[in-house]
């Protein structure tokens, strides 16, 4: 990570035009402090007459020190994907609806912002998710995943089969509706819903969560992060694996996903006193009394 920060990038949440004047503001902001400022060009596209130069994310990737994000956690998760193995620190600003990635608000973001370019924030590194798809011996599809990477059922009402190896060593078939393979960042969404357990962000380990498997016996489980997980598929029709629930890819009998730690991790900046045990009570309304 370079600081001081002088080339930052603002890229906000897609097709939402309302993010226009959040964004204005904070680059102005930002440029009456002497940074240079970029707009995603897919955001551009929501501003009207912006005097910023816009750029893509492709080349964003050796152009920006900081990206601040405006949007929800699904904005950063697409964000993290494409910028985060290029070491590019990454600052979310809530405009959607829970925010356990984007933690300022749109009332404290400019002072918060002032804070940080002096130095005064936390720096966290959070775990990805490298998973190839290969038939045979061919890699037919790749992909990151922040959250997680899951097979499942698309249309059909037919279940997964499927076999799990971890290191090379069997662990079990499975019938069920899919499978989630998790990180820490990604126990508080999908994972949670499908009864998996909520894992601190540093914590190095990934986590194995059943959809609806037909055997109850059948539980989560948490692995080290240095892992390599197979996934052989037994059974096919309408099957597909997804990446954030941004990519997907369909399957095909015994189609093998391999799943790995990415070596790069996503690195986020939070502001001075950030607690993630403040947000899951705020985000899952523990600090409500019955």
């Amino acid at each position: 990570m370079k600081f001081p920060f002088q080339n930052v990038a603002l890229i906000g949440k897609h097709k939402a035009p309302e993010i226009a004047g959040p964004l204005l503001r904070l680059a102005a902001f930002l440029s009456s402090k002497g940074l240079n400022v970029v707009v995603d060009s897919l955001t551009a596209e929501q501003i009207e007459s912006s005097p910023y130069p816009a750029m893509n994310l492709n080349e964003m990737v050796h152009a920006v020190d900081l990206a601040v994000v405006i949007g929800g956690d699904g904005t950063m998760l697409n964000i993290a994907r494409t910028l985060s193995p290029y070491q590019v620190p990454l600052v979310g600003v809530n405009q959607g609806r829970l925010g356990f990635l984007t933690d300022l608000t749109l009332e404290n973001m400019l002072d918060t912002m002032a804070a940080m370019l002096e130095g005064k924030f936390v720096t966290e590194q959070r775990l990805l998710l490298s998973a190839r798809v290969l038939r045979g011996d061919v890699e037919v599809f790749s992909g990151l995943a922040f959250n997680e990477v899951v097979v499942h059922r698309n249309h059909t009402s037919s279940m997964v089969e499927f076999e799990v190896r971890i290191d090379g060593e069997y662990l079990y078939n499975q019938r069920a509706d899919g499978l989630i393979v998790a990180t820490p960042t990604g126990s508080t969404a999908y994972a949670m819903s499908a009864g998996g357990p909520i894992l601190h962000p540093s914590l190095d380990v990934i986590e194995l969560v059943p959809v609806c498997p037909h055997t109850l016996s059948n539980r989560p489980i948490v692995v080290k992060s240095s892992s390599v997980l197979e996934i052989l598929m037994h059974r096919t029709g309408d099957i597909r694996v997804r990446f954030d629930s941004h990519t997907s890819y369909d399957l095909e009998l015994h189609d093998k996903i391999i799943v790995t730690r990415h070596p790069e991790p996503a690195c986020l900046l939070h502001p001075v006193g950030h607690s993630y045990y403040h947000t899951l009570r705020e985000k899952l309304l523990w600090n409500q009394t019955l």
